[in-house]
Order: C-alpha cells, then structure tokens, then sequence
C-alpha cells in the first residue's frame, strides 16, 4: 500500500482474499465487468447525457489516457472536487484506473480545507468546476495553485485561466498496454475520503479497491439493488454515502442504472423520478422533510419508487412512518463511517426495526462492540461508544499515527465516536461521544470553529454548540463572552469567519453573548448546560 497507510494484517488480509470477500477486483475493474456483462445497458442518465456501461468505459479509457499524458501515475494523488454530473463519474474512474488516488473533496469546502486537503495528501493535481452558483472555483484554484508547487495541473470542467486546462481537452486516443500497466493492484489505495470527525481538520480516510468494491457490493445487496435499479443522486457524489454505500458503484456493481439530479428542489426531484423512473432515492432529513412538508407529491406518479433511504444523521420514527404511509416507500436506515463500517435496515425488517433502529452490519464479518469510557464491554440495551472491525473498515488513517493511536484501539478496532445501544446486531444512535454538529448530514468540528471565533479581539471566550432545528435538526449557535467593554453584532461574527474562507455550512445561524460559561470545578465549559441555556432562550424568544 501507499506509504503512510495501515494495512491490514497480513494472516487476516489472505483469509479474506481466500475467501472471495475481497475479489481482487479494482474500482475501475467492477465497472469493466459490468460493461462487458451489460454493454447497450444505460449507465448514467444527467439531464439529456445517456451513457450506456460501453460508452461509459470508452470514456474512461480516453480520460484515463489523457492524465497519462499529462504526466499522472499510479499513487499520485489528485483533489477532485467536481460537482455531480458525467465529469466527476468519468473522472472519478479514470483516476482509479491508472492508479491515481482521487481526495473527494465537496462543493462546500474552500480555501482553508482544500488548501489542507492537497497538502496533507501531497495532491499533484487539483480537479475544479468553473463555478458553482456564485463562487469561482478557477481563482481559488490559482491561489493554492501558487502557495503549493506540488499542484502543477489543474484541470477544469469548463473554460480554465491562464496555466490551467480544460476538462474537455484531457480525454486522447487510449493506449491499451498503457492503462494495463498502470492498473493497481486492488490491495492498493483507491481512494481518500474525508472525515467528518471533531478535530480542526478533515482527516485523510484511504480505502483499498479491495475493500472498496466489498463496501459497495454489500450495500448493494442490502439496498435490494440489481439490474433493474435506478438510482437517484441529489447529494454529492464525493461523500461515501452517495459513492459507495450504496450509491453509485453499488448502483454500478449491480448493473443498475445511476440517475443524477439536476438540483434539489421537490418539483424538479420528483419530475425526474418520474420520467426515469426512478426506484431508491438517497436522502437525508432535510430533503425528506421537505418532501412530506410540502404536499407537492400527489402532482406526480411515483409508482415507481420503492425505497427511500436516509443517511447522514438519524430520521424520526414518525417521519419514517409518513415515508411509507403518505410516499408508498420503505424507509431504509444507512446508518455507518466513511472510515468502514455501514450499518442498513433491511427492506423486510419487521416494522420495529425498520421504523426505530439504524439498521445492522452489512456484513457478517464486521465485528461490533458497544464500550464504556475504559473500553469494557456493556451489556446489551445500554449506552456506550461504538467500536468496530471488518474487511471494509481501515485500520488507520492516512500519515496520522498521534490521531491512529487514539482512534483505534489495540486490536485495530475504528472508535467510531458514537453514543449507541445494540440489541443483538442492530444499533440505535443516541447522538456523538466528541463535540460535533451534525447539520442536516454536515459535520461541524466545534474546536475547529471556535479557534476561528477567538480570532476577533473582542471574544474572551467562545464555545459552539448546536441548537435544535426541525428541518436540519442542528444548526451552530455561538456564544461568546467578551472583553469588557466589547461589542460584537452577529453580522460582524458571520463576517469574520466569511474572511477565513471556511465552508459556508460551519457558519454559525446565531450568536449568543453571556455574561459567564457553566462550568466545572477544574474550569471546563459545561456544554450540555450551555446547550440548555441556548434551548431556553430560543423558547422565551418564540413566546
């Protein structure tokens, strides 16, 4: 593997392989095959771009053959944050044919994480939209461009600046011998994820095609997904739910068919469900809510629509019930990690289960414990951090042995970092052990914020906290103590933390100044109270 990875160990590694667990199957690889069983069979739909399995690969093959020409090799590494369409599939593929390991980074993120994304990862090269809404994606592009040397090609899905090029341009004539050279082996990386973890950073999350293609294949199988599958993306495909659990290579796996939305608005959404007929959509809370909320789904016929999933932060009980009673579908939990571990309700799971829980393993051979603060074991049905193991789950991550030696445990077991109770093999989510945000599916590192926030002189304190929203079901609230005398608005916080060019969703939506924090006798700030303080004050302001 790349140096600076944790493989797996090497007894454990060949009895997986021994076993057909891992098929020795690259990324890239899975989609051959699909295309070689299902040539003429459609692959993509965006907008009015069809792809079938056999055009799709012909563009990968050309794709991957222009970045050999630019000069990109196996275990490069290049920052891809394309948004959802036919470029980032092609891309996607085409780095991971040639063994170039694609860092997926979002549309949200900007100067200050992508500048850590491309240096932690050592990036050569920097993929970009022209713009996205009002942003431009090109000026950011040159900016690190020229504070990071090691980024010489950066590659742009639409007209690039001076010194760029464009997307367009990449794709050549495909040297056969050329892309069978460069293939990795599947025990190689294929690609980093980021994480959604509580320290200041993303961390670099790199899994193997071995791996990769299991995680895809078993959320396949626990989606229902087969050929007959259209599944619909609305979020990013750069986030592990949307790329591979199951989403697109599950959908890819299963010889199904991937449907791209053109935006997230519930007219357009279902249109387009309609059209294509559309079987599993992947949602979050947000989306669904809007969907009950606004009466818009009598106008359309989605018959076809089978399950909606949900991902990213736990759906109620009763929004899941409203899914089945008032959209025809199953609800189906995705409850999991970006570092491994993805736990699904299953289509025929009894109405307690399906309605209740967040789903159990994908796999048999993913091990799971629920432990106290010293790591013991609890008994079932009671709250405590989940641990977890298996042939999908990394055992580290990327150039990080401090973080490794706190996240996993002695046997390599991933601390996920959630409060749950297990009942058998199923888990109920109770919230974070670790200071995070969970907005909508957003994760908001509350450490990385607030050393933002201590930036304005006028803050002596600061602490993030989340407060209760019925669509996102966190937002950030920041409170603040000041220096005597001080004032700060809420525009003038917004502001400054605008200035720091951090992804607009970690913005706080608003601002508390106090007096004094709760806290402990040794001096630590007490945010569950801090919490309650936020909740009773927004109540009294609604009254």
């Amino acid at each position: 593997m790349l140096e600076g990875c944790v493989p797996w160990p090497p007894e454990l590694a060949r009895r997986y392989r021994a076993a057909g667990v891992w098929e020795g199957l690259t990324v890239t690889g899975m989609v051959e095959r699909t295309a070689r069983a299902r040539p003429d069979k459609i692959a993509v739909v965006h907008g009015q771009t069809r792809l079938t399995y056999a055009e799709l690969v012909e563009r990968v093959h050309a794709f991957a053959a222009g970045l050999q020409r630019l000069g990109l090799a196996p275990r490069d590494r290049a920052v891809l944050q394309l948004p959802n369409g036919p470029e980032f599939v092609v891309s996607y593929l085409a780095l991971n044919a040639i063994g170039v390991i694609p860092v997926t980074a979002l549309a949200a993120h900007r100067h200050a994480e992508v500048r850590h994304f491309l240096s932690a990862s050592g990036a050569r090269a920097y993929f970009v939209a022209e713009r996205a809404g009002k942003f431009e994606f090109r000026a950011m592009a040159a900016e690190l461009a020229a504070q990071l040397p090691a980024v010489d090609r950066v590659i742009v899905a639409g007209e690039p600046l001076p010194g760029q090029i464009a997307w367009r341009d990449v794709a050549t004539a495909p040297d056969p011998d050329a892309l069978r050279a460069a293939r990795p082996p599947a025990g190689e990386v294929s690609t980093m994820l980021l994480s959604g973890g509580t320290t200041s950073m993303s961390k670099l999350i790199p899994r193997t095609h071995d791996d990769y293609v299991l995680n895809a294949r078993l959320c396949a199988q626990a989606g229902g997904f087969d050929e007959s599958t259209v599944f619909m993306a609305i979020l990013p495909l750069g986030h592990n739910y949307n790329l591979a659990s199951p989403g697109m290579l599950g959908t890819f796996y299963a010889g199904g068919t991937l449907v791209i939305a053109g935006g997230t608005q519930t007219g357009e959404i279902f249109e387009t469900v309609q059209r294509e007929r559309v079987t599993v959509i992947a949602a979050v809370v947000p989306l669904v809510t809007n969907w009950l909320n606004e009466g818009v789904a009598a106008a359309f016929d989605l018959a076809c629509l089978k399950v909606i999933q949900n991902g990213g932060a736990r759906l109620a009980p009763e929004l899941r019930a409203r899914v089945r009673r008032e959209l025809g579908c199953i609800p189906q939990e995705v409850y999991g990690t970006a570092e491994g571990l993805i736990n699904m309700v299953r289509l025929d799971d009894a109405d307690e289960l399906l309605l209740e829980s967040s789903g159990a393993p994908v796999s048999d051979l993913d091990q799971i414990r629920v432990v106290d603060d010293e790591g013991r074991e609890v008994p079932d049905g009671e709250p405590g951090e989940l641990v977890t193991s298996g042939p999908y789950t990394i055992r580290g991550y990327y150039n990080a042995p401090q973080i490794n030696a706190a996240a996993f445990m002695a046997d390599g077991s991933y601390r996920m970092g959630d409060i749950v109770r297990k009942r058998g093999r199923h888990v109920y989510t109770e919230g974070r052990r670790k200071d995070l945000i969970n907005r909508g599916g957003e994760k908001i590192s509350c450490e990385e914020v607030e050393n933002l926030i201590f930036g304005l002189p006028q803050v002596r304190q600061a602490s993030l906290v989340a407060m209760p929203d019925p669509v996102f079901g966190e937002k950030a609230c920041a409170c603040v103590v000041l220096q005597p005398g001080a004032q700060l608005s809420f525009d003038e916080l917004v502001d400054h933390l605008r200035a720091q060019r951090i992804a607009t969703f970690k913005l706080p939506e608003r601002l508390e100044v106090m007096d004094s924090f709760p806290v402990s006798p040794v001096g630590k700030i007490l945010k569950r109270q801090l919490r309650d303080i936020v909740v009773q004050r927004l109540a009294a302001g609604a009254a």
